[in-house]
Order: C-alpha cells, then structure tokens, then sequence
C-alpha cells in the first residue's frame, strides 16, 4: 500500500470520516499499467473507468517429435506441458461515494506509472464540479462526453457482453431477482433514465438512438418533496422511511370512495384513487414513513404509466430502466414493476440491470477507446474480481451491509475469441443454458454449495501438486482458497450477486479464482498422464469393435461412449475412486455400467434407428474428458461416423477447465490417432474431420456463446446431428436446449443426489435422442438406472 493512503481513509492531510473496507490496491487493480480513463461523476457516487493489460499465467501443450508410425506400447510421453506468461487486456470499473474522490484520486496519481495517458473522459452532472480537481490530482486533461450516449453505449455493451444483466424484481417471489435471456440481438429497447427528472430513450441500434419523451417529475422530485415532507435530506434515508411506510394512511384509495371496488370501470378497492388525498381532511398527523411510501408510489406510478405510453405507442416490449432513482434499491424497483405491470395489465416487464450504475462510465470509456474498437471483441465478466450484484435492502445480511455504499468493482475480461449462437438451436431467443437455476431452488442451492465447499481442500491440493517446482505455490493455492470460500459465503447469502446462481456460475467462479492465483491448469499433468496410457489401448479397442457385426456394434460404441464418460475428475464419486484405485480402467467403468446391456433393448433400437437409413451429412460433437474419454470412448465412435460417410466436427474448450480435454491437446492427440488408423488420417487429410475450438473455458457449455469460426464450419458444414457428451454440458447445462437437427445428449450421472432427482442412482445414463419438434415422432429415451 502506498504511503499516504491507509485503511481509514486518509490521504495526504485529507481526512475522511468514512473508512475504506479493502485495501487500496485490492479496489483499484493493476494501475500500474493502467491507460484510458474514464469517470462518470453523479450527485453522490462516482464511477471510474480504466483500461490495464493484466499479465498472468497459462498452461500450453507442445507435441514431443515422434516416428510417423507409433508403437502401441511405446512409453514415450505424447506432449510436454509448459507454463507461460500471456497478457490479457482488462476493464476495470469501480463505484464509490463522492466523499471518497479525493482520497481515491491521490492513490491513482501515486501508482499510475504509464505516461502515455494524456486525458481523461468524463460525464455526468459532476464532471464540472470535479473538473479542477481531476486535473490538478492526475495532471489529466478532463474531456467531457454527452451524458445520455454514454449511457446509451455503456447499456449496449453490459447487455451484449454480459448473459445474466437483465432481471425482473419480484419482491414476494422465492427469488425475488428473477434474470431474463440475453436476447441474440438486443435492439430496439426503451430505456427509462430516472435521474432527477427523467428520460426516456428509443434504442434501435448501437449508434441510433432518440430521446423521445420525458418528464419533471423524477428522482428530484421525490428527493426534494421528501426533504420538505419529512426534513430528511439523504436520497436513502428517504427510502429507508419509505420501505417501512402505508401508503394507505395518507393515500386515497377508491374504496375511501366507493365503499369497495368500482367494478363497471375495472377498479379495485385497493387501487390509488388519489395520492395524499387522506391528508387534506384528515385531522392528525402523518409519519415521515407512510408520507414517504405515499411519494414513492406518486413518483413511481406516474413514470410507470409515461413509460407504458411510449412502450406501446412505438410497439416496443423491452423497457429497461436506470438512473439514481432505481439504484439497485428494492423498494424503487418494487413500486415500478407494480406500476408497469398494472398498466400494461402484464403485457410488458420492467427490466433491471445488474450493472446499471456503470452506465455512463461504461460508455466514456468506450467513447475514448474508439480506434481500438472494443465492440469488435467479446468480453466476459471476471467474478474473481467483481463484487457482483449486493442488495440495499434494510434487512440484508450483515456481511453485505458492511460493503454496501463503500466500494464496488466490476472488471471485464477480453476474450481471445468473439463469441456468438449456435445456428443449429431451435429458438434462439428462448434457450437457457441452465438445467436448475440455484436462485430459486434454495434446496439445490444449498445442496451444491456445501459440495462446493467440500471439495475446496481438494482442489487446493491438486493445484499445489500440478507446480511441485514452485516454492510459493502452496501460499498462493491458500489465498485462492480463502477468495473462493469468500464467493461462496457471499453466495449463500446472495445467490443473484453474479446473475441466476447455477451449477455451471460456480464452476466458473472456481476457475476465474484459480486463474486469479496464476493456477492456469490444476489438472494438467493428470490429463497427460491418462492421455498416454488411453493411447496405449486403442487400438485393441478398435480391432476389438471391428471383429462384432453391426448391431453389436453400435451398442458396443454407445457402452464405450459411456464407459469413457465415467473418468471425470470433476466428480467426486469418481475422482475417490481414482485416487484410491489407480488401476481402475475402461474394462472396469463398464462394469459400473453393465446394467445397460439389457434396458428392455431400447437403447440398441435406439441407436440403430439413428443409424438406419442415409448417413448424416456432419455431426457436431461436444466432447468431455481427457484421457479413456475421448481416446477409447469418443474417437471409436467418431470413427464408426466417418466410415459411415457422416462428417465430424469436435469441438473442445479453448481453455482448460477440470480435466476437460483442450482444443491443444486433442490437435496432438488426434494426430497420434491418425498415425496409428488410417480411418482417422484419411478424415483428417480429407477435412472430414475437423477439430475445432468450442471458445469456451468452463466444465458447462452456454451455447449462446460459442466461437464464431465454429458458427461458420457449422454452416458451411450443413451440420445435421449435434452431439453433447458429459455431466456438466449435457445434465447441468442443455438437458432441455432444442435443436433444428436431430440431437443426441449422452451423460453418466456421477453425483447421488442429482441421479436421486432424476430418478435414479448413482452411475445411472443419460441418453437423450430428440428430432426437431416439427418433424414425425421418433423414439426417444432419457434416464436408464445402471
């Protein structure tokens, strides 16, 4: 920490009577090679936006030089691993009080070592308040942008980068933030800016946009009437008043009217006839509370009702709304989404988002990095390093009300890849990656964080384990522990913080954390390991399928597909037994799963009315594990659909994940392969079989962010059959995405509770084979109990 900035927030004879909750250099990260600032500076928060490339380590694979034809029991080591430093470009974006400017400018001047920064991109009502201020403290020229196209490009890039940043709040539901699909294309959307007054934009396409109404009555007027009515002077004191209020002892409802409903116009008793209208000929006194309530609702259904005007008028169904006035607080977003809700008669939803106090920030930056264009690429959400989305409610956990209107950070990683949909799904717009979403589930929340929190040792262990030579690693595998723990806690305690809570939100916090410690690949040895000994085998595992007749083979190929499907060490049940039998094999997963053989001969039917008649013209195949996986489990049957005349496409994680086999890794391995069988090799000198990288790093698949190249091959291919192997992509994400094609989803259920909701136990399958909705029935299967 520098000298000069300490926890309690002074700085250079400049003392705050707030205290700064995390250390200085844990708040504004690697400043050191900061660049492209930028601020949005509002009545009371401020949020500063900053460029920085952060260096950090990653696992790379290189293929030792071999004789063209192998040996089947050569020992020789198929590839080396290697760990190299890469530099990733990073967004950082951070919120804090006004009150803390100074103190926060001081520290930036103090670690800002890069010269080339020359300006700084500044927006929001404050901006010239702060001008002098800015300048003098980081010797930066400040360049003022329009308030509302900040705002504008700041919600397009949250919107189209960030899947879980739309939510609906619905205060007295299980779940009370409620994540929508992001939407293949975003535009147009109505965005209703509750500022002091409030805006209301048409959004049609990244760069049109019109302001096509607004109103004087906004967040100012119920700060400045609540002050008057309550001499409270504080925005969220004024809500904290009114989340406690009844509106009822100081509104008018049509039943103080009528006596009850007024039925021939549709009005309910219950309904607002008239705001405040008690307080006219009521002889008492009105608390500062239901005072306060009773403004909150004026304010709130007098936008709401502007805002369903010009929704309708312009047939627009996607209204967003943001400003001061929303916040994140739940009372505000409450009293809207009634207000919406009641006008439209539900027709239409207020949306939310999650980062919507980054806006303007958002928008400056991209407005000052515009000739490096960062909308041409894909970013993602760095949970490592983001302090995700924390209630504001009165009755919040204490470990959140402790953070709460102190510091808070979003940080956004470029992806090397541009991501994009896959063309084969049914409904674009309606697919959700996510079989259970935690959020709303509280019993399958808690179930999957204690499984998370137990495996956490484990994990520490096999991360020190993959860098035996380092000297720190046990230290820095101590810190990922403690972050994680940390994500997990917070978590419990607000599982929407990083949008729906899933299964497959978990294990990409896991990783996020992992790669934050410089712990790129944990698992990388043991993947090379079971890659050279599945080697070792195939080719008896092929002589063995060809000397069967057809039928039994197709049956012999789905038993290897899952028998493969059995190594996951991600898994629990299975990384257990691993590690207390090293010599449990392919031969011995099959046994686990010998109770197939004979499911009512369904499954060989099955398989053999997918491959009767014309051969698929290219399969896409999303595959799993390294190692008995893709050697003696995948590959046999992608070569059974390259001798049938059907074109393959694998598609692998471009990162690593658990022991998931990487694009890197099946480049080599499927070399050795074709050195070894001359099916493969043909395929491969042909370009009937193509290997591709699926722009994912996760144990999960989201499908509505795939690699674009792999988009094209789709394409080009006429891909008419996907294929998706394992727990992770085909159980916690996909058990119900549809496809335009015929599809086939295969997993061995390697947890006991999840194959309990299922329906099963314990090493039970999972083999579903669907056609397009619009075609004839055709036999299809789900659960078989092993």
């Amino acid at each position: 920490m520098a000298e000069g900035v300490r926890l309690d927030g002074t700085s250079g004879g400049h003392t705050m009577d707030k205290s700064i909750t995390l250390p200085p250099d844990e708040i504004f990260r690697n400043l050191a090679n900061a660049k492209r600032f930028a601020i949005d500076i509002g009545g009371s928060l401020t949020k500063l936006a900053y460029y920085s490339t952060v260096q950090h380590k990653v696992a790379k694979v290189r293929s030792f030089d071999h004789a063209t034809k192998v040996s089947e029991a050569s020992s020789d080591k198929l590839y080396e691993i290697s760990v190299q430093e890469e530099v990733t470009p990073r967004l950082h974006f951070i919120k804090f009080e006004n009150a803390y400017i100074e103190t926060c400018l001081d520290f930036i001047k103090d670690h800002l070592v890069n010269t080339e920064t020359k300006d700084i991109k500044a927006t929001g009502g404050g901006a010239h308040k702060f001008k002098e201020l800015i300048e003098r403290k980081l010797g930066l020229k400040v360049d003022k942008e329009d308030e509302m196209t900040c705002l504008i490009k700041g919600c397009n890039f949250v919107l189209k980068n960030i899947p879980h940043e739309a939510f609906v709040y619905a205060k007295h539901a299980d779940s009370e933030f409620r994540f929508q699909t992001t939407q293949p294309d975003i535009f147009p959307y109505l965005l209703v800016n509750i500022g002091s007054g409030v805006s209301i934009v048409k959004v049609e396409s990244e760069d049109n946009f019109e302001r096509i109404g607004g109103s004087s009555i906004g967040g100012g007027t119920f700060w400045g009437l609540g002050a008057l009515l309550t001499k409270t002077k504080r925005f969220d004191e004024l809500l904290q008043l009114a989340s406690k209020g009844q509106h009822t002892s100081v509104d008018m409802l049509v039943k103080d009217i009528y006596g009850g409903s007024y039925a021939s116009l549709g009005l309910t008793g219950d309904l607002i006839a008239s705001s405040f209208g008690k307080s006219a000929t009521a002889d008492r006194e009105f608390s500062k509370e239901d005072m306060s309530k009773s403004l909150l609702h004026m304010i709130s259904n007098d936008i709401g009702q502007l805002a369903c005007l010009y929704a309708k008028l312009h047939n627009l169904s996607r209204v967003y709304f943001g400003g001061f006035f929303i916040r994140g607080h739940p009372v505000t977003m409450h009293t809207i989404t009634y207000s919406i809700n009641f006008f439209t008669k539900g027709e239409v939803q207020a949306l939310f988002l999650r980062h919507e106090g980054y806006l303007g920030a958002i928008g400056a930056f991209l407005k000052g990095a515009e000739k490096d264009n960062p909308n041409q690429y894909s970013w993602g959400e760095n949970y490592a390093g983001s302090s995700g989305l924390m209630s504001v409610s009165p009755d919040m956990n204490p470990m959140q009300r402790a953070r709460s209107g102190t510091f808070d950070m979003l940080e956004m990683d470029r992806l090397e890849r541009q991501l994009v949909n896959l063309p084969l799904l049914l409904d674009p717009s309606s697919y959700v990656p996510d079989t259970v979403d935690l959020t709303e589930d509280a019993l399958a929340r808690e179930y999957w964080l204690y499984c998370f929190e137990e495996a956490l040792d484990g994990v520490v262990k096999r991360a020190v384990a993959s860098q035996p030579d380092t000297q720190e690693a046990a230290e820095r595998a101590e810190k990922f522990s403690q972050k994680y723990r940390h994500k997990l806690q917070t978590l419990r305690h607000q599982p929407f913080a990083y949008g729906s809570l899933t299964v497959r939100s978990l294990l990409d916090t896991r990783e996020h954390c992992l790669n934050e410690f410089n712990f790129p690949d944990p698992y990388s040895k043991i993947k090379q390991k079971e890659n050279d000994g599945a080697l070792k085998y195939y080719l008896k595992a092929v002589k063995a399928l060809e000397q069967l007749d057809w039928k039994e083979r197709q049956f012999a190929l789905v038993r290897g597909l899952l028998a493969g499907n059995v190594f996951d060490w991600g898994a629990k049940a299975v990384s257990d037994v691993l590690e207390s039998d090293p010599e449990f094999g392919f031969e011995e997963a099959k046994q686990q799963l010998e109770g197939i053989r004979t499911p009512c001969l369904w499954l060989s039917d099955l398989w053999c009315f997918l491959f009767q008649g014309p051969p698929h013209k290219c399969a896409l195949f999303f595959v799993d594990n390294s190692g008995v996986d893709i050697i003696l489990g995948v590959m046999p049957f992608v070569r059974e659909l390259l001798f049938r005349g059907t074109e393959v496409v694998l598609a692998s994680n471009s990162g690593p994940a658990l022991n998931d086999v990487t694009n890197g890794e099946l480049q080599i391995l499927t070399e050795r392969l074709a050195a070894m069988d001359p099916v493969i090799e043909t395929g491969l000198r042909d370009e009937r079989l193509t290997l591709v990288q699926s722009g994912s790093s996760s144990p999960c698949l989201d499908l509505s962010r795939l690699d674009k190249e792999l988009a094209m091959v789709v394409r080009e291919r006429q891909t008419d059959l996907v294929i998706i192997e394992g727990m992770g992509r085909a159980i916690h994400t996909n058990y119900y995405a549809m496809f335009s094609c015929e599809s086939l989803k295969m997993a061995v259920i390697k947890n006991a509770w999840l194959a309990d909701r299922l329906g099963g136990k314990l090493f039970s399958v999972v083999f579903k084979y669907e056609v397009p909705s619009e075609k004839p029935s055709q036999p299809s299967a789900a659960l078989t109990r092993s």
